[in-house]
């Protein structure tokens, strides 16, 4: 079933990218689509774990909050590069992501690399590195506003377990 989804989601998502209805593109996307479904059921039959789709209200909130701050930061960013350049300071730091499950880490370095101005470096154990334009982004990480966000979107505001599973 979970593989039906994922090509009816994989089928979307190259019409909506794609934008034409030519036979020969409809070909093409059917043949992408499975080619990729043949390669998620290969995986999940070594790995023995499914990769499910949870496209709940959560991640909508966490998506439509991660776009707000592309956008906030865009600006914040566009300010810099347009106004003096004393105001900007690079740094480099390791923000600790102990409250984030690890099957989360990966979301959570590409959402801080995703909003203008921050790029995740590295990722290792419960730390990202993190290059920032500003010193001031790097201390909003510090203080955990992002990991809390999503902390509470993905259910663990109170801690989890290292599966991901609220304590």
């Amino acid at each position: 079933m979970h593989l039906a989804r994922w090509a009816i989601l994989l089928s979307f998502f190259w019409v909506l990218l794609s934008g034409y209805l030519q036979p020969l593109l409809l070909a093409c996307g059917v043949a992408s689509v499975a080619i990729v479904v043949i390669v998620i059921k290969r995986m999940d039959q070594v790995d023995l774990e499914p990769i499910s789709l949870n496209l709940g209200y959560k991640i909508l909130r966490y998506l439509v909050w991660l776009a707000g701050q592309i956008i906030l930061s865009a600006t914040h960013v566009s300010k810099l590069v347009w106004g003096k350049s004393s105001g900007v300071s690079p740094a480099l730091a390791k923000i600790s992501i102990k409250n984030i499950p690890p099957k989360h880490h990966v979301l959570y370095a590409n959402s801080i690399t995703l909003t203008p101005g921050t790029l995740s470096v590295d990722l290792e154990g419960d730390q990202v590195t993190v290059h920032a334009l500003q010193t001031a982004s790097l201390k909003k990480l510090e203080e955990g506003s992002m990991e809390k966000k999503m902390s509470d979107i993905i259910g663990c505001s109170n801690g989890c377990d290292n599966e991901g599973e609220s304590r």
